[in-house]
Order: structure tokens, then C-alpha cells, then sequence
């Protein structure tokens, strides 16, 4: 399991996929909110001029030393739907975030979000 303390000093790491390929640096951390465990991390990617932050699953991250890697590939976590960097993921695009991972999107009973930052 990822302890939230842990996973907090891998801000402004690079996060990189399974092979190894750098995607861009680890931004924030989004906890389950029906958990209150990591879930997805925002990572910053794009050009200098115009960078947006995308989001990554947490599952089976590791961290290594100055990394993060994610068991998603490049490509994959590049396509992802995206946010401007100084933006919060809008409540009614998280299950978009869900999709492009073939992930469950499960909001609360009442419609709260899945997914908080932390």
C-alpha cells in the first residue's frame, strides 16, 4: 500500500512508465476520497511554454531515487484528458479520467467525487 506521507515526498519527481521513458514531473497527489488512499498523481508534461498536467493511476507506482514509475505506458498517459496547471479536475470529467484507463468510476452516493487532492 502507498502511505500518503510517503507518496507526498514524490512531488517534482519524473515520472516515468514501466520502461523506463519519462512522461514529466509528479505535480499532486489525488486521494480516493471513499479511502482516503493515493489513487492518481497529476503530472506536469508539454512544452515549456505550455505545459498541462495529466493524470496517472497510482496502482503499483514505485518510487526510486529522483523517480516515480507508473504502470502506464508514455503514449497512453499522454493521451489522458487534461487540465491546465493551475486548474482543478472539473467533478463531471473525473469518470473521463476513469475511462481512458479502463478504470471503475464510482462517485458517492450523494455525487461526490472520487478523487480529491491532496
Amino acid at each position: 500500500m502507498i502511505q500518503i506521507a510517503d507518496i507526498r515526498e514524490w512531488r517534482t519527481h519524473d515520472v516515468v512508465d514501466a520502461g523506463g521513458h519519462k512522461i514529466g514531473t509528479m505535480e499532486a497527489v489525488y486521494v480516493d476520497t471513499s479511502t482516503d488512499e493515493p489513487a492518481m498523481a497529476t503530472v506536469q508534461v508539454g512544452l515549456p511554454t505550455r505545459h498541462h498536467l495529466v493524470f496517472v493511476p497510482l496502482a503499483g507506482a514505485i518510487a526510486g531515487p529522483g523517480y516515480v514509475k507508473v504502470n502506464y505506458d508514455k503514449s497512453l498517459v499522454k493521451k489522458c484528458p487534461t487540465i491546465g496547471t493551475d486548474d482543478v479536475l472539473p467533478a463531471e470529467d473525473e469518470a473521463a479520467v476513469f475511462a481512458h484507463y479502463d478504470l471503475p468510476y464510482q462517485p458517492g452516493a450523494n455525487g461526490e467525487r472520487q478523487l480529491a487532492r491532496r
